[in-house]
């Protein structure tokens, strides 16, 4: 009988067990735990990828360096429309009490290199409506090729990301060429 007993606790105390070992013995927080977001926490700046956001509990958790960060938000918080699931932002944020709270919110784009422009969509309708020959350019798309079969810009080639990585420049027009062509890459997201 105490057999049968017993027997109906021991999912509940292997879960028990498994929820106590992982729990952090020091007495600091969560958050303040790996030194690399005490970094990022002193600079009260917060840099990664967003993983959720709830209007509800007025939260953003927001991944660095491998590990989720939590901020909250209150109506003094600017930019949360960049608080998107799965989009790089830079959180900015102020402590009250031992809360974080998010006073800026930006997107977090990629630095162009030296000779490189951003170019409009309206200029680049107007490239694509001469054409490569006349338009004098040859557009890339980089995005995976399973997208680029899915649907692309007319005239654009598809040169992955991953194989210019892997081939360099191989699978660009000849040198002679280049010289006079405009080269035009685009992806999937914020430049």
């Amino acid at each position: 009988m105490q057999n049968k007993q017993l027997r109906k606790w021991i999912p509940f105390l292997l879960l028990t067990g498994l929820l106590v070992s992982t729990l952090p013995l020091s007495g600091s927080r969560a958050f303040a735990a790996d030194p690399a977001p005490q970094a990022a926490q002193s600079a009260n700046t917060l840099t990664g990828k967003v993983t959720g956001k709830s209007n509800k509990a007025k939260t953003i958790s927001i991944e660095v360096k491998g590990k989720n960060e939590f901020v909250k938000f209150d109506d003094k918080t600017t930019g949360l429309e960049h608080a998107d699931e799965g989009e790089a932002a830079v959180i900015q944020f102020e402590m009250r009490g031992d809360d974080r709270f998010a006073t800026t919110i930006k997107p977090k784009l990629a630095s162009l290199p030296e000779g490189v422009k951003e170019m409009k969509a309206e200029e680049l309708a107007k490239f694509v409506a001469l054409g490569p020959d006349e338009g004098k350019y040859v557009l890339i798309d980089s995005r995976p090729a399973a997208a680029y079969h899915e649907g692309h810009i007319p005239t654009a080639i598809s040169i992955p990301d991953s194989m210019m990585k892997e081939t360099g420049a191989a699978y660009l027009p000849g040198d002679a060429k280049l010289k006079d062509l405009q080269l035009i890459f685009y992806c999937g997201g914020y430049t």
